[in-house]
């Protein structure tokens, strides 16, 4: 499965809208599971080809959400991985279920985003041969 993600991975690096696209781990002081997760996964994480290429950014659930964050669903426990692409909620991973599961997860939602960003580009495409209002551009 991990396989599968790294040629996605090598495949989108190069693309602006795979480079826009950023995991978000919501977190609380208190939550044992981040502090398993950062354990297991996150002293190793940026070495990896996800975290290369899907940079993780944690923000504190009692915290006030950053602006940029405005569009992702209420988070209720922690921790809850969003992935994010262009400000878009791709899909979430709640709780931690362990190294081998996350991953595993971690790869459905990259399978997903390759989904969206190729139905984004079918959209421009549309756009601009005139077959669809130039502002399905703006959703993606």
């Amino acid at each position: 499965m991990r396989s599968i993600f790294l040629a996605l991975a090598l495949m989108f690096s190069a693309s602006p809208a795979f480079s826009a696209s950023e995991l978000i781990m919501f977190t609380s002081p208190a939550c044992t599971w981040c502090d398993l997760w950062e354990e297991e996964v996150g002293i190793i994480y940026e070495k990896t080809d996800e975290g290369r290429n899907l940079p993780v950014r944690r923000v504190n659930i009692h915290d006030a959400r950053p602006s940029g964050l405005k569009k992702v669903k209420t988070v209720m426990f922690t921790p809850t991985f969003v992935l994010l692409n262009n400000g878009n909620e791709i899909g979430r991973i709640t709780g931690y279920p362990g190294e081998d599961h996350f991953w595993g997860l971690m790869n459905e939602l990259i399978v997903k985003m390759d989904v969206s960003i190729q139905g984004c580009r079918l959209a421009q495409q549309l756009a601009q041969c005139h077959a669809t209002p130039t502002s399905a551009i703006k959703t993606c």
